[in-house]
């Protein structure tokens, strides 16, 4: 695929990328810097840390090559449709300031426990945990596939090789060695996005990328539709983010985060021009339109594509990996009503080592990086009433269960293909996805309801049958 003298030099970068940020990463020695971010004077990260850190850590590899192979598919529409799901952002923070003004609340788990029960904040655990999982192998893979075809020993090689480097600092520094090294990479993958947008937009012009692909169902905006749904659930099921609304100020917070989410937007949309870049030039993507285009403009592109694609992959892999140890080592020890174990960030660490080794497996078994946005977006679709009704209910267990589960089940009969056709909404790739998610919300919205309403009914024939 490259010359030795090349080769050689893009596994340095995969080297340097490790010994760089292991050197850069503070030593988090306290539970407050390995699980909350604070420096070890017990300090809470800066705003600005904090926006660059929400920025980047959602840039996820797999995402921006999904931006640009829906750009590739479906022209400006498709950019438009994956960029949505960035409005999630100050969408989660507008949650959880109101969560924190008005409940105390100090992480989503404990929120749960206290609105809905233990059993409520098990399950949510367990959603997260599968998407923490996923994170894992999906980033890796896509830094591999710029040293090989997946599955070959260089694929595997250099995904595994980014992962052992990305391991060994996020132990050291936990959630704020994370957000430090955040500031790193937004700021690599800003200038090395502009370079590629440098590469690519003079070919054809803004304007001609701009009038790319059309407004209807059957050219992307089913998956436009299905993206303004899912950002009333998505961001929930990720601590990768909301990890992050609780461990400033409250207003430095949903400062943040709608920084973030308005950056993070426009950068998705700027990426998928590469995509469409590669739709103009009729180039064959392959499921990787960034790869097929940095290709086609030579070397020297595919350079600067691979290094923007680390340090999208990197922020990511390290924030997954600190989000882990804290589920695994804090909030899981709370659920089951015990306080956090003084060997916490021990435990921690192992939680990391674990899920980096069991997080490959379905790369190196050659899983392919698809639909896994809107797949994981349908199942957890039921979050949505919980965190965004909740001020209209009391202590209900019930409304959790009767709206997360029937929500899970309808993303397992989706991705396993038992949803009737009948459900589909219009005619293009992403009907049936459109129409399982606007059904499903409405069915979860209406289970979360009904323990309320018959709450309230029975309520009103107490009332009358006493006045008889």
């Amino acid at each position: 695929m490259l010359s030795t003298a090349f080769g050689l030099t893009f596994w340095g970068v995969l080297i340097f990328y490790g010994v760089a940020l292991y050197a850069v990463t503070p030593n988090a020695r306290t539970a407050g810097a390995f699980f909350r971010g604070e420096d070890n004077s017990g300090r809470e990260a800066h705003q600005w840390a904090l926006t660059a850190s929400i920025f980047i850590s959602w840039i996820f590899a797999k995402s921006v090559t999904n931006a640009a192979n829906l750009g590739a598919s479906y022209g400006i529409v498709g950019g438009l449709a994956y960029a949505a799901y960035w409005l999630s952002i100050p969408l989660a923070g507008f949650v959880i300031y109101r969560l924190r003004r008005s409940t105390g609340a100090t992480s989503l788990a404990g929120f749960l426990i206290s609105k809905y029960g233990r059993a409520a904040a098990l399950a949510f655990t367990a959603a997260i945990l599968i998407r923490l999982y996923n994170e894992v192998w999906s980033n890796t893979a896509v830094v591999g596939g710029y040293y090989g075809p997946a599955g070959s020993p260089a694929f595997i090689s250099a995904a595994l090789l980014f992962t052992a480097a990305t391991l060994f600092y996020s132990i050291k520094g936990g959630l704020r060695g994370s957000i430090v090294t955040d500031v790193i990479q937004a700021a690599v993958f800003v200038v090395f996005l502009a370079a590629v947008l440098l590469l690519v937009l003079p070919k054809h012009g803004i304007a001609a990328l701009l009038r790319t692909g059309e407004f209807n169902l059957t050219a992307g905006v089913d998956l436009l539709l299905v993206a303004g749904l899912q950002i009333f659930s998505y961001p929930f099921h990720d601590p990768v983010l909301t990890d992050r609304g609780f461990i400033t100020e409250e207003k430095a917070m949903l400062k943040a985060f709608i920084l973030a989410g308005i950056g993070g937007f426009f950068a998705i949309l700027a990426f998928s021009f590469v995509g469409i870049d590669a739709r103009l030039a009729g180039l064959d993507g392959g499921g990787n339109a960034p790869a097929a285009v940095a290709q086609a403009l030579g070397i020297g592109a595919l350079f600067v594509m691979t290094v923007l694609m680390i340090a999208a992959a990197g922020s990511t892999l390290d924030s997954t990996f600190a989000s882990l140890s804290k589920v695994m080592a804090q909030e899981l020890p709370v659920i089951a009503g015990r306080q956090p174990p003084a060997s916490a960030l021990r435990y921690g660490t192992v939680a990391m080592v674990v899920i980096a080794v069991l997080g490959n497996l379905p790369m190196i078994a050659g899983a392919e990086i698809l639909a896994a946005t809107t797949l994981s977006g349908t199942m957890v679709m039921g979050l949505a009433p919980v965190f965004l009704l909740q001020r209209w209910t009391g202590y209900s267990p019930w409304s959790f269960h009767l709206s997360f589960w029937p929500g899970l089940l309808l993303g397992f009969l989706l991705a396993a293909g038992w949803i009737p056709a009948a459900w589909a909404i219009g005619e293009g790739k992403y009907a049936l996805l459109l129409g399982t998610n606007l059904y499903g919300l409405l069915i979860c919205t209406a289970g979360y309801l009904l323990p309320g309403l018959l709450h309230g009914w029975r309520g009103m024939l107490a009332v009358q049958s006493e006045s008889a």
